[in-house]
């Protein structure tokens, strides 16, 4: 009997917990020791989700119970210039997806921002969110709480930034409902996508909100964050990285490569992406921003729940006049709340890092924080790219026939 097999053996007596294995076996074996369990128990055949290659060391830190690995396709997109203020020059991007005819889309409209001469792609705000809830007595104590924040940022700030040696809290904003205090703490993580470093950090700060107001902590997140859900203070406010990318097409491009013209697809955007949105009460309005968004982030190990706040983007498409006969296409997608990183987390993984090496971007940057930067505008090239093809191919009404000869 292997090592795998006893293991299995003693859950199944009780004699061990699924989540103790690990102490009496290495990483490898304690997920062989799962996969023998639930195909003795399921009757499922799990050889494929136990044919990965990274070591289950390597993942420790990211998954609890591991039996094995779900393999996502991944392609790769581009290349595409890029002028960003921190991504600058040639770049492939890598997206893993199981959505046939996505990375056709995508790298379609690269190439045709490529043959314009390339994005313009900038971070324009960055801050990373915890936003805790206070209980007091009423209106009165909540207004004492926040005048006291308000005076007193430079101690919130010092016991903050006594848990970490990279991020910076940048701002505390509060929000009083009745007898609730919400106090938004953001924070520059530098290339780390920052959640973690932001949570211990708001702990320590809330600690002395406590000491020093009527204020007592209820919970650390009071989701004005907002993490992980539809939200209007992060299409307002942004989290993580704002970032926005744009490109202007000639209109003999359009015609020859997209086989619409400037005029449809503005239109097409408009009625679509801006009308049809707000009458949705959509918080997005954006075509399929969440499709290079959450196949990105699949790619190079963010969070893919995330991919809630990285869909709330606005697309906008207007004509310009040109030099040619045809009219110009001015083009843009603008993510509010891109939360990404280059370090820490999944970034970590093999995959995952090798993912990040083809755009030049596993680590840390110089100065730190370029990297999240570049890969934050990166990917807002390849979303606005993605815009720019599906809104094209609607326009031509060519969408069900691109579907049809991909065989999707």
């Amino acid at each position: 009997m292997t090592d795998a097999e006893t293991l299995a053996k003693r859950v199944r007596e009780d004699d061990l917990r699924l989540h103790e294995l690990e102490d009496h076996a290495e990483p490898d074996v304690a997920a062989e020791a799962r996969r023998l369990l639930l195909e003795a128990e399921t009757d499922a055949d799990l050889e494929t989700v136990g044919e990965y290659g990274f070591d289950a060391a390597d993942a420790e830190a990211n998954i609890e119970n591991m039996i094995g690995a779900a393999q996502v396709p991944m392609g790769v997109c581009g290349p595409v210039g890029i002028d960003g203020g921190a991504a600058d020059g040639e770049y492939y991007l890598p997206l893993a997806t199981t959505e046939g005819a996505l990375l056709a889309s995508v790298n379609r409209g690269l190439s045709v921002i490529d043959s314009a001469g390339g994005a313009t792609a900038r971070v324009t705000k960055s801050g990373m969110t915890r936003a805790p809830v206070f209980r007091v007595d009423g209106v009165a104590e909540a207004a004492e709480t926040v005048e006291w924040v308000e005076d007193n940022f430079e101690t919130l700030r010092e016991a903050a930034e006594s848990t970490t040696s990279h991020g910076e809290l940048l701002g505390v904003e509060p929000y009083v409902v009745g007898d609730s205090v919400y106090l938004r703490f953001a924070y520059d993580t530098k290339d780390a996508m920052g959640m973690n470093m932001a949570t211990i950090a708001t702990g320590a700060a809330c600690d002395v909100v406590e000491e020093e107001t009527p204020a007592s902590l209820v919970a650390l997140s009071g989701n004005l964050c907002s993490d992980k859900k539809p939200a209007a203070v992060n299409a307002v406010e942004g989290r993580g990285r704002s970032v926005t990318a744009d490109v202007v097409i000639p209109g003999e491009i359009v015609e020859e490569r997209l086989h619409t013209t400037a005029e449809g697809i503005a239109e097409a955007n408009t009625r679509k992406n801006l009308i049809g949105s707000a009458k949705a009460g959509s918080l997005g309005f954006n075509a399929h921003a969440a499709n290079v968004v959450g196949a990105a982030f699949l790619a190079t190990g963010q969070d893919e729940a995330q991919v809630v706040e990285g869909a709330n983007a606005i697309t906008t498409m207007d004509t310009r006049e040109g030099e040619d006969r045809a009219t110009d296409l001015y083009a843009s997608v603008s993510l509010a709340s891109l939360e990404v990183g280059t370090v820490g987390g999944g970034t970590k993984l093999p995959t995952q890092a090798e993912a990040l090496e083809v755009m030049g971007l596993r680590g840390g940057g110089d100065p730190a924080g370029a990297n999240a930067d570049a890969l934050a505008e990166v990917i807002a090239v390849g979303a606005l790219a993605g815009e720019l093809s599906l809104l094209a191919a609607l326009s031509s009404r060519h969408l069900a026939s691109a579907h049809e000869e991909l065989g999707r």
